[in-house]
């Protein structure tokens, strides 16, 4: 078998097409290495260096001081339950929905879907919202960081055209040997749904960690505030009681200190996204796609 001989101009373009791509992971990554090195760093060498590309020490001191603060840890807790918490719920109602509505054989599927396509183009509005949540009784509790935003439309698609494209031979071969729905969604379509499950619990979960504007809306108690709140009390309201810090002279938090904060906010995600990663590109596509 003859091998393939590149012509000059295909090897120029991948060689240019290469050092295009590594100047783009350059500057996607440098500003994750810029926060990982300061958080570790003095903070006169900081402010001394214009680009950080390596610590002058490997100091874990600004990690001690904000992992050992209570309001830190306390808001890495409740982040971490909303996250948990929110995903099962949300993955519960999304996926008993998505299967619902992949139901040809659906009573006025059509206008169901119809009528939750439309919430993602029209909504009420920010005060019949949080009415509707003050109604509830949801306000100043943790509840409100989860069940007003339990199932996103966009995501229950994609679940629903990925579940519409399961061979309905097998529901009809379950439903012979007696099964119900129940144990057909249970048994056979959340087994053969992995790629798109892992996909939006990923999306879901993330969502949940980052979330700050239901925080700023209906929390006004500290005990439930998310990391996500302090993270931008810290870095763009600069209030050092945001983490108990008190300089009588300054009244300032340190660099290294804010930067550290950033590497414990971004990691529990960044550690989780890549067991998801093989899922996410497959999931996406045939839930986007089919249907």
């Amino acid at each position: 078998m003859k091998s393939y001989r590149k012509t000059p101009g295909e090897t120029l373009f991948a060689a240019l097409n290469t050092l295009f791509m590594a100047f783009i992971l350059l500057v996607t990554l440098y500003p994750f290495w810029y926060i990982a090195v300061g958080s570790v760093s003095s903070v006169a060498h900081i402010f001394s260096q214009g680009m950080l590309l390596w610590p002058d020490q490997l100091s874990l001191a600004a990690y001690e001081f904000v992992i050992g603060t209570k309001g830190v840890s306390s808001a890495l807790g409740n982040s971490a339950f909303i996250t948990v918490a929110g995903t099962l719920l949300s993955m519960a109602l999304t996926t008993m929905g998505a299967y619902v509505l992949s139901k040809p054989y659906l009573p006025g599927r059509k206008t169901m879907t119809l009528f939750i396509v439309v919430t993602m183009l029209f909504n009420g509005g920010l005060i019949p919202f949080y009415l509707v949540v003050k109604s509830l009784g949801m306000i100043d509790t943790i509840w409100a960081m989860m069940i007003p935003y339990a199932i996103s439309t966009y995501n229950m698609i994609i679940m629903r055209n990925f579940l519409q494209a399961v061979p309905r031979s097998l529901e009809e071969s379950a439903m012979v040997d007696g099964a119900r729905h129940f144990t057909i969604f249970a048994k056979i379509y959340l087994p053969l749904s992995m790629p798109v499950i892992a996909t939006v619990t990923l999306f879901y979960a993330v969502g949940y960690w980052n979330s700050i504007i239901p925080a700023i809306y209906f929390l006004n108690r500290r005990d439930f505030i998310p990391i996500q709140v302090i993270l931008r009390e810290v870095l763009i309201q600069s209030r050092p009681e945001a983490l108990q810090f008190i300089d009588s002279a300054t009244s300032q938090i340190s660099e290294n200190i804010k930067m550290a904060l950033v590497v414990i906010t971004v990691a529990p995600i960044a550690v989780i996204y890549p067991f998801l990663q093989k899922y996410f590109v497959k999931g996406v596509m045939v839930g986007s796609i089919k249907g």
